[in-house]
């Protein structure tokens, strides 16, 4: 991961955002040990106060949790809980932007899911 320093969103939104999609990507298991604060301060080269509020802002969500004196665990079911979140979040707002300057720029309904279609299968190759 890398950060960005000078980026509008905040370093421990960064970093929750990355170990989501960790939990996601299937790095991170259900009640899979999760990074502690100062192994993410280390491997991220960042304040360990820092990377501990990205750790709180899920433990706050209820995707981690925490085992006293053990640390931070992936909750039950916190992959299903962040794919509904983004789904509903990050893709509707996206696809707004997406309709919304379409319509601006005359695009029709046909051409915008030509392009989708052409989106998918050119991810779909890459993968």
């Amino acid at each position: 991961m890398i950060i960005d320093h000078d980026g509008i969103k905040p370093i421990y939104v960064q970093i929750a955002e990355w170990l989501e999609t960790e939990i996601m990507n299937g790095h991170f298991k259900e009640n899979e040990k999760m990074f502690s604060q100062y192994q993410l301060a280390e491997k991220l080269t960042i304040n360990p106060a820092t990377a501990a509020k990205g750790l709180n802002l899920l433990a706050d969500k209820q995707i981690l949790y925490k085992k006293r004196g053990l640390g931070m665990f992936v909750s039950e079911g916190a992959k299903s809980f962040i794919m509904a979140e983004r789904k509903e979040q990050t893709l509707k707002k996206l696809a707004h932007e997406f309709v919304l300057e379409a319509y601006r720029l005359s695009v029709s309904e046909k051409e915008m899911v030509d392009m989708i279609k052409e989106m998918n299968e050119q991810i779909k190759g890459e993968s």
